[in-house]
């Protein structure tokens, strides 16, 4: 197993999840000014799409994977059931200078479940192990972790896991609910303890994260603390405060220059390839709990660009 910069962190350690459209290039860096997680993970990319990819599509692609030494230790999130595009799209990985690499086991989007990939990795762990094995072929400096749930219809933690152990991975996210459940019930982070006491029992030394509903960093200590995980992921928590993983409560002014800020660099960095409306979500996040907040945050659903929203900012 590689190890790689996972095992300098210290315990517990609390990480970003990736999120699609949400913890791009831009969103990253505004986090890792004001409050930087023990570690950083870009969105998913399609393994596939970094080696088949037309040039353009390629360029797009590589946006996503685009980051700055300020983010370190970042991992590249990838997803594909095609061992032979993992190796090829982990080796790129590497040379591109990333900390480590992680495979999206978990995600419902139907259109990557349809290539086989995300949750419905679950449904075929043979595949699930040749596609890890492949990335470490592909990257053999690199550590690689997995993200999954519990399970895919119902809760299969208990084969599930081992499955994924016995790959003997750097790491192991575990979003507490099956892909069945989505979001819709409360992540059941009892079932983190479970995977850590069965990771435990198997000897290994794998390191358990536990992800979902996780409010705050005190809510991340507390669940972490309950279930013996290593760490935990927060997600959903980051939008609108970039602060999340410090001690920190910014005043709304500084909260605005943050938000403006992260539309410059998205401008910048993402300007051509992503739509302007991806920042609007932030918006939302952004503005809102003090005076006049649902009138500036109307506002800013009606711009189009970074100095527009210099200027409302500025009135």
């Amino acid at each position: 197993m590689i190890e790689g910069f996972w095992k300098n962190l210290k315990k517990p350690f609390f990480v970003l999840a990736p999120m699609a459209d949400v913890t791009d290039a831009a969103f990253r860096r505004v986090i890792a000014k004001y409050g930087k997680p023990d570690v950083m993970w870009t969105e998913f990319v399609s393994a596939d799409g970094l080696i088949k990819a037309t040039e353009i599509g390629k360029k797009k692609l590589l946006k996503d994977l685009l980051y700055s030494e300020s983010e370190r230790p970042i991992v590249a999130q990838l997803f594909t059931s095609n061992p032979d595009m993992m190796r090829q799209a982990a080796a790129l990985v590497q040379e591109l200078g990333f900390d480590g690499i992680d495979i999206n086991m978990g995600c419902p989007d139907r259109s990557i479940e349809k290539q086989g990939a995300g949750a419905a990795m679950m449904k075929n762990p043979k595949l699930a192990r040749e596609v890890i094995r492949a990335a470490k072929e592909g990257a053999p400096n690199l550590p690689v972790s997995v993200k999954t749930r519990l399970g895919y219809n119902t809760d299969e933690l208990d084969t599930w896991l081992p499955e994924l152990l016995s790959e003997e991975l750097a790491a192991i996210t575990i979003h507490a609910r099956t892909r069945k459940e989505m979001s819709k019930v409360p992540a059941r982070w009892e079932r983190v303890k479970d995977a850590v006491e069965i990771r435990n029992k198997l000897g290994c030394k794998t390191l358990i994260i536990g992800n979902g509903d996780v409010k705050d960093l005190e809510d991340a200590k507390k669940k972490v603390a309950e279930s013996g995980a290593d760490g935990a992921m927060l997600g959903r928590a980051i939008f609108g405060n970039p602060w999340t993983f410090s001690s920190t409560v910014p005043s709304i002014q500084k909260k605005l220059l943050a938000m403006l800020e992260h539309t410059n660099l998205f401008e910048e960095l993402l300007g051509d390839v992503k739509n302007f409306a991806v920042m609007k979500k932030h918006y939302k996040a952004y503005v809102q709990g003090f005076d006049g907040a649902a009138e500036l945050r109307a506002k800013l659903m009606e711009t189009q660009n970074a100095q527009e929203v210099a200027e409302i900012l500025k009135q």
